[in-house]
């Protein structure tokens, strides 16, 4: 009798079937994924650089007795000023929101800041949008 070490042609034929399904699953995952990361990614952008703004905005309206000394929206450009010399400017040529001279947000497509009295108190209101999304806020000023 002869010895049987080899592989059958059928055996072949089913290991190489088995592959190439396996390997055509793992490209549809994996398209797939790639797909989600970068939905992902476009929705996370704008929130963050919301959350970075409302982190340096929220740190200069929390401080007490803190006034808003100017607010103006003139050639592209909207900015506040307050009475400690923070001065917050939207620059719409390069889409981007700065404290004094540092840019702490980009991407931001349009913000507009208010002042106003609600309630007997001080109020900035700060509207903006990045990317798709669109951001409301109201601060109250301490005194």
């Amino acid at each position: 009798m002869k010895s049987q070490k080899g592989i059958t042609l059928v055996s072949l034929v089913v290991y190489i079937i088995g592959m190439v399904t396996i390997v055509g699953v793992m490209a549809v995952i994996t398209t797939n994924f790639y797909k989600n990361i970068n939905d992902v990614d476009t929705n996370i952008n704008p929130l963050s650089q919301y959350t970075k703004f409302n982190s340096y905005f929220s740190n200069e309206i929390n401080q007490y007795n803190i006034a808003v000394l100017e607010c103006k929206q003139e050639d592209g450009q909207n900015y506040i000023v307050f009475d400690n010399g923070v001065q917050y400017t939207f620059v719409e040529k390069n889409k981007g929101i700065y404290q004094n001279k540092i840019k702490i947000c980009q991407d931001v497509t349009e913000c507009t800041f208010f002042t106003g009295i609600q309630n007997g108190k001080d109020i900035v209101t700060v509207n903006m949008k990045i990317g798709n999304k669109t951001y409301n806020n109201t601060y109250t000023l301490k005194r």
